[in-house]
């Protein structure tokens, strides 16, 4: 894998996961907080605080690397993460949806793998 891709599918992954974060919530005392591990290239989007007497704690987005593709292994936006990713020139056969089955995947229009 070119090493120059690489990075720019880090800085990539890091402005549109950014941008989200950086919306705030207008109901509730809850944040948004972005976890980029490039050592392992992992990338989250993590909410957490309280709604009421609800605790929330939880993973919006998880995008890994892996072998040179983006897998997407968990997508809680309204449009889907693999669309901003597109928009952002990355093309589709690099872009797994890791939480479809394995079986759906070659349906997806995205890489199996």
């Amino acid at each position: 894998m070119d090493y120059t891709k690489l990075d720019d599918y880090r800085q990539v992954i890091e402005a549109i996961l950014s941008e989200y974060a950086s919306l705030p919530y207008s109901y509730a005392n809850i944040q948004s907080e972005v976890v980029f591990d490039r050592t392992r290239d992992r990338y989250l989007w993590m909410d957490l605080g309280w709604d009421g007497d609800r605790r929330i704690h939880g993973c919006l987005v998880h995008i890994d690397l892996i072998d040179g593709k983006i897998w997407i292994q968990r997508d809680g936006t309204e449009e889907g993460i693999a669309a901003d990713l597109e928009r952002a020139g990355i093309p589709k056969e690099h872009i797994v949806l890791g939480f479809r089955p394995p079986e759906l995947r070659p349906y997806t229009g995205y890489a199996v793998a």
